[in-house]
């Protein structure tokens, strides 16, 4: 198969960036303004606690960008290079200058077949190359227009890589929405256990509403089922801090262990490794509890192996006899976000250890323990299954990837 090179500039009708100058907020609005930190694992996400800005400042940020779906977007600035396309048909966002927006000529490159391109290491480590900045890298809109592009020659061998990769994408795509299915239901299942208290009796009834026996609690100051205790997670969950690795060592090529900070929580990635000597009770276990202690408090299930723990983080793991993940995740999370919340918005939010150790958990009897727990570790083991097989396609994507872009594994157009 044969390829033409061509430049950015030849192959979009416009190459832009986000808003530059300030804005008006408007915190009840319904336009968002968002910034290098939405675009994730090849998809821009953001919710209600992002920033809203005005509908005059979203018309004049938008008179300029025209943003659109199927537009590219690329992040430009800090973690230079994550790209994304726009699947909104009816767009109520815009950006800031830490984006830059490729408006691809659908003639001449398919959005999709241009987001795989640049995802190519070493395009990749071009686009990181070309970055300027002592404090904060920034990848400038001319330099981004003059990256090449290795296009096939025949359109339709184009479509072809599009589709392939695509499909790849898709059984991911499904495998996370079965994993958020499979959280719901195990947050349904804590709600109907540990808030309500109507896990099933002996009888298979709703023990508080078939009039199960409850008893004040002086700590939690409520009710809660006879014979059910409150345990300080301290106790009953294996707790360990991060180490403090140097950064002076840290690198992104791969070398040594995977470091797992504070960023990576939130969707399990890696984006730092070390040739430092550390100890292992600082490795992670797929199904770990993953807390961050500064700024966001992300928490999450660790899905990947092999990977440590660095400083300002938390794990969480479940002991033999004790509660499950699931249970201590569902059981601590609202005091965390509420600490969160909390911190002024001109604070750095930090989590303490005095804060961990004031964590309470609930503990039901032996039996219903026994049961929840059961439940509990199954879900959590589906979770960790989908995303390993996640993990080996996107594994065999990237490798497929190169492959197909300079023709060593060919398909029928």
């Amino acid at each position: 198969m044969d390829f033409n090179r061509r430049k950015i500039r030849d192959l979009a009708k416009n190459v832009t960036d986000g808003e530059h100058g300030s804005v008006i907020d408007d915190p009840i609005g319904e336009y968002f303004l968002l910034s290098n930190k939405n675009i994730r694992n090849g998809k821009i996400i953001f919710d209600e606690n992002d920033r809203k800005i005005s509908k005059t400042s979203f018309e004049k940020i938008n008179k300029r960008t025209k943003l659109e779906s199927e537009d590219l977007v690329i992040s430009t600035v800090g973690s230079i290079g994550r790209t994304a396309i726009i699947k909104e048909e009816e767009i109520k966002f815009d950006f800031q200058r830490s984006v830059g927006i490729i408006k691809a000529d659908k003639n001449e490159v398919l959005p999709k077949y241009l987001h795989y391109y640049l995802q190519l290491s070493y395009v990749q480590k071009r686009l990181k190359s070309l970055s300027k900045g002592a404090v904060q890298k920034c990848l400038f809109i001319s330099d981004l227009n003059d990256i090449d592009v290795d296009l096939p020659c025949d359109f339709n061998y184009q479509k072809s890589i599009v589709k392939i990769l695509s499909d790849l994408d898709k059984k991911i795509d499904l495998n996370n929405k079965i994993n958020s299915e499979l959280e719901s239901m195990a947050k349904l299942i804590y709600d109907y256990w540990f808030v309500q208290f109507d896990f099933p009796d002996e009888n298979g009834m709703p023990y508080k509403s078939s009039g199960g026996k409850m008893v004040y609690n002086e700590e939690l100051k409520r009710e809660i089922p006879e014979g059910w205790e409150v345990k300080p997670l301290t106790d009953e969950m294996d707790l360990q801090y991060g180490y403090p690795f140097s950064t002076k060592l840290f690198n992104n090529e791969g070398k040594g262990i995977p470091v797992i900070r504070i960023r990576d929580i939130l969707e399990c990635t890696i984006s730092n490794y070390s040739t430092e000597f550390v100890d292992n009770k600082y490795l992670l276990n797929k199904g770990d509890v993953v807390i961050g202690m500064d700024g966001n408090f992300h928490i999450n299930y660790w899905k990947r192996k092999g990977c440590y723990l660095n400083q300002r983080s938390l794990r969480i793991r479940s002991n033999e006899n004790s509660i499950s993940e699931i249970q201590s995740r569902y059981s601590i999370e609202p005091y965390i976000k509420a600490r969160e919340k909390n911190v002024s918005r001109t604070t750095v939010a930090h989590l303490s250890a005095r804060d961990i150790n004031d964590l309470k958990l609930l503990k039901a009897n032996n039996s219903v323990q026994k049961k929840v727990n059961k439940l509990f570790r199954s879900i959590l083991k589906k979770i960790v299954a989908n995303d390993e097989q996640n993990q080996q396609l996107s594994e065999f994507r990237d490798w497929l990837l190169p492959m197909l872009m300079n023709g060593q594994v060919t398909v029928k157009p």
